[in-house]
């Protein structure tokens, strides 16, 4: 090995180590902006869910809207997560870790499609409010429609697309040990806690909240991974054994050859 290929390989450890470090600081952020943003979301809709939620829309348009808004960027942020920290889960496996930014990717898109769907009832809201008693039925049959996609999208085919993205990085950070094993492993088991409460949701016809004690542990766990991967980021220290000669990753059979021409 060359003296400046020597020098240049410690170069490039230190470049991974501090972009894995500003993954990790994004990527707990975004955790916190989606936490926020949903919960924000969900207090100010939580008012338009009972049986003249047309009007009641209609009335309060201002705060429908800025709930929707809050929505949408919780939906965003989602997706960040994931993307955010592929660089350094693709270490420890490409394959699961673009398998975790497609699940939470199809959960922003669930979830902005939830979005869509109260911008168009905000709409139909005011042609209901101006519409005829003929009317009024066949527009509110409409509105339950669009209630109905919402539901579906948002609180259980993307709650059901996050505990997979969730629980695959989540093991990838078992498996790799970026974090502490009784943090991740506990995302494992609370993805599969949030798993359970979506089946039960589709099975019963119950609201997913309907089940608090079964969503509650990934909640807590989120805030706990959020506050670690701010304070303290990845621990790479296993992955970041794999040396990057001109931006490309080494295979682990690589290693001990390059390990032997150093000597």
């Amino acid at each position: 090995m060359s003296r400046d290929h020597a020098v240049h390989e410690p170069n490039t450890v230190l470049e991974w180590r501090s972009s894995s470090r500003r993954a990790a600081l994004i990527a707990g952020l975004l955790f916190i902006v989606a936490d926020v943003a949903g919960f924000a979301g969900d207090a100010l809709l939580r008012s338009f869910s009972g049986p003249d939620y047309l009007t009641q829309l209609y009335a309060h348009g201002g705060l429908a809207a800025a709930g929707v808004l809050a929505k949408v960027i919780g939906a965003l942020a989602c997706a960040g997560i994931a993307v955010a920290m592929y660089q350094v889960l693709k270490r420890a496996s490409a394959g699961m870790a673009l398998g975790s930014v497609v699940f939470r990717t199809l959960e922003a898109a669930f979830y902005l499609i939830g979005a869509m769907s109260l911008l168009a009832l905000l709409k139909l809201s005011g042609q209901f409010a101006v519409a005829g008693v003929a009317d009024r039925a066949s527009l509110q049959a409409i509105g339950d429609a669009l209630l109905s996609l919402r539901t579906y999208a948002a609180s259980l085919l993307g709650v059901f697309a996050f505990c997979v993205g969730g629980f695959l990085y989540n093991l990838l950070f078992f498996r790799a040990r970026l974090l502490p094993r009784w943090l991740s492993g506990f995302g494992m088991i609370a993805t599969l806690a949030l798993t359970a409460a979506c089946l039960l949701s589709l099975f019963s016809g119950n609201r997913i909240t309907s089940y608090i004690p079964l969503a509650f542990p990934i909640f807590v766990q989120e805030l706990v991974l959020a506050g670690w991967l701010i304070t303290k980021g990845f621990d790479t220290s296993a992955i970041a054994a794999e040396p990057v000669v001109r931006g490309v990753d080494l295979p682990h059979a690589a290693v001990p050859s390059v390990a032997a021409d150093a000597s």
